[in-house]
């Protein structure tokens, strides 16, 4: 029986990587390429194919101080990071015992996982704004920071505990056979085998993060401002290229972030590919 080449060397066929290319500029790269342009018209009017005036006043505004973008920038990046810090804290053990674990109720558990997917974000962020402000967290990057931590919770754990669930614990035994302590074993022996479903889990807590709008607004209170609270006024203002030069301020760390994450695994991937055939 013959073997198709691409079959034979693990290559993905020719059809599905014409449609993951074509996915790509279709969704991502014009999409971009039409903020790019707008965020450099002057005045585009129907139905002229590119701007018929073109001028720097949509960046310049994005790089004043006036339009809050730098501050909105730092506060989403340190809050996202933040965020991703104590999804680590939180979710690591979670996710161990889900995935690696029976227990009585555990069905229970994952159930109650998943309510912040369920239960819309504006219905949980008011039904804990009262407390909130009772506890003096509101208008906090703290306070901000657990209520971004409940939508981003349920990925990082479900993420991670399919990571544990193929995860055996042989090797751990043997370094604490040889003396290995906690520190030891988690940093020499568990944090290797799970680093990259913990950069994909991470990947996702940040990024959950960086989008939030309602949630920062309710408990940020106006006025911790990031870049959500600042893009999205001029989304409905009809300032086009302003909107479009602050969208691609908003988007660039995220892409940045996937880049960086997509090649991280593509090494990781390599390395393991590597290891496989001593």
């Amino acid at each position: 029986m013959s073997v198709n080449p691409e079959q034979r060397t693990g290559l993905v066929p020719r059809w599905a990587r014409w449609i993951a290319v074509t996915s790509i500029v279709v969704f991502v790269l014009v999409p971009i390429g039409t903020l790019v342009i707008w965020s450099f018209a002057f005045r585009w009017n129907f139905p002229n194919i590119l701007p018929t005036e073109w001028g720097l006043r949509a960046w310049s505004y994005t790089a004043s101080d006036s339009s809050r973008v730098i501050e909105g920038l730092w506060n989403s990046t340190r809050l996202a990071l933040v965020v991703t810090l104590m999804a680590i804290i939180v979710g690591l053990p979670a996710s161990r015992a889900l995935g690696q674990h029976e227990f009585r109720g555990k069905t229970t558990v994952e159930w109650l996982l998943m309510m912040p997917i369920i239960v819309p974000a504006l219905v949980a962020t008011m039904g804990i704004h009262q407390i909130f402000i009772r506890l003096r967290l509101t208008e906090t990057l703290f306070g901000v920071a657990l209520v971004h931590l409940i939508p981003a919770i349920p990925y990082f754990v479900l993420v991670m505990a399919s990571v544990f669930a193929n995860y055996g614990t042989a090797l751990e035994d043997t370094a604490r056979s040889l003396g290995a302590n906690r520190y030891k074993v988690f940093r020499y022996v568990t944090f290797p085998a799970i680093s990259s479903g913990l950069l994909v889990a991470s990947m996702f807590t940040f990024l959950i993060s960086w989008g939030q709008y309602v949630t920062t607004l309710l408990i940020g209170g106006g006025t911790f401002v990031t870049l959500p609270l600042v893009l999205f006024p001029f989304l409905s203002g009809g300032n086009n290229s302003t909107a479009a030069a602050i969208s691609l301020v908003f988007v660039a760390p995220a892409i940045v972030v996937l880049v960086m994450t997509s090649r991280q695994l593509s090494r990781d991937s390599a390395l393991m590919g590597g290891f496989g055939k001593l």
